[in-house]
């Protein structure tokens, strides 16, 4: 639907009052056949493809904020899929073969750019490192690319790459078809078609309860009532461990906080995503000209979104050492999420205890960029009951079993190391 520019003065001086709504606004029913617990970008993601796949749509997606109000528009809207173990990048690399097309299956613009992931490497060691990941990689279909540091300064001229640094830059990683993509559009496009398939979405509807018999779910409850269903998801990124535990359910994980921060708007310097791989700090640029800047974790668990000198400190300090004149940019805002962290740094994803509800947990930094992936594969689990090979290697009982799923280049997280 598009809009010239005096109808959308005439919107501004009237109100939003016409502006179409992109969400239905149902009346909640008493029974469905599945509800999603998490109106993120992986629940709104499993609903379209449960009703674009498989037809169902008589489910629901209580979201106990707003559309676009939690982890999915709490990140740096990375996307890539450059990992050694074949768990983990399967999933990723497939997700990046469906956000290629993602827009034109939403019909919603979700702004994806394959501008390329650069992941920097500060010794000859970890060249070797991530030479034996590109070569898992290139096994596996996916173009991967070691750059030498002229390679690298062809590729990025204004990365500096003096030296003199307490961590010189031996040469990169490089993923074309890494990027970025825009998160909140992820989030409203997802809901959209969902919503358009008739799957009744729920927002400012927390879930309260469970209602379990001799271990089978047998219904929800929520804020705006009860719920009789045969199977729910529980997909809340950062209070998995409390919706979880609703149910009696113990998951192995912590929640940490990550905290990202974006700079004044400048002209183009950045046509990739750079990270800087000791310490961690990565960045991009927006089309706007910000720098959209991130790090590790926080190293303690919270549940407290809100941010911390000494972390804003750690990032500009290494993103500094790779680009110099960001020096002297300012910073114009400020944000932090909650991620769900396990032993191993991987997700859960599955079945748990209780007959009937499945979990999507522990994504830790890697949700975002897994996000069409994990829906495609959660609907095949949750319409045929039959667990898909791509999220098999992410159950839960794999920390019994002893098949812990820890991968290099999942994410920053220093107790893992």
């Amino acid at each position: 639907m598009g809009y010239s520019a005096l109808s959308l003065m005439g919107h501004a001086f009237r109100g939003n009052t016409q502006w179409p709504t992109l969400i239905a606004a149902p009346d909640m029913r008493t029974i469905y056949d599945i509800v999603i617990i998490g109106g993120g970008g992986h629940g709104l993601a499993t609903a379209h493809y449960l009703a674009k796949i498989y037809g169902l749509t008589n489910i629901a997606v209580c979201e106990a904020g707003w559309i676009g109000g939690g982890n999915t528009a709490r990140n740096t809207t990375i996307v890539r899929s450059d990992y050694l173990l074949n768990g983990s990048f399967a999933l990723k690399h497939f997700a990046l073969k469906l956000w290629e097309d993602l827009t034109q299956d939403l019909d919603f613009n979700i702004m994806y750019e394959p501008r390329g992931y650069i992941d920097l490497a500060h010794s000859d060691g970890e060249l070797e490192q991530f030479e034996l990941r590109a070569n898992a990689m290139r096994l596996r279909g996916a173009d991967a690319q070691i750059l030498d540091r002229s390679a690298l300064k062809a590729r990025i001229p204004l990365l500096s790459l003096d030296m003199d640094k307490r961590f010189p830059v031996s040469g990169a990683l490089f993923q074309p078809a890494g990027g970025v993509v825009r998160h909140d559009a992820v989030a409203w496009g997802f809901a959209r078609k969902a919503s358009q398939a008739g799957i009744h979405i729920f927002q400012n509807c927390p879930v309260t309860g469970f209602d379990i018999s001799d271990g089978v779910l047998q219904g929800v409850q929520t804020a705006k009532g009860h719920i009789t269903c045969k199977q729910a998801l529980i997909s809340v990124a950062g209070e998995s461990s409390a919706v979880a535990g609703l149910a009696g359910i113990n998951l192995p994980l912590n929640s940490i906080n990550v905290q990202a921060c974006v700079t004044e708007p400048v002209k183009p310097a950045l046509d990739a995503v750079v990270n800087y791989n000791v310490g961690l700090s990565y960045l991009s640029q927006t089309a706007k000209g910000e720098f959209v800047l991130g790090g590790a974790t926080d190293g303690y668990a919270s549940f407290a979104r809100r941010g911390s000198f000494e972390r804003i400190e750690d990032v500009l300090a290494r993103a500094v050492q790779m680009f110099p004149f960001l020096s002297r940019l300012r910073l114009m805002r400020h944000w932090s999420g909650t991620a769900d962290i396990t032993a191993d740094g991987n997700a859960i994803v599955g079945q748990t205890p209780v007959s009937g509800l499945m979990i999507n947990s522990g994504w830790g930094y890697a949700g975002f960029k897994a996000t069409p992936a994990v829906g495609h594969q959660l609907a095949e689990l949750l319409a045929t009951g039959i667990l898909p090979d791509l999220i098999a290697p992410f159950a839960l009982d794999r920390f019994a079993l002893g098949a812990e799923q820890d991968d290099a280049g999942i994410g920053p997280y220093p107790w893992l190391h």
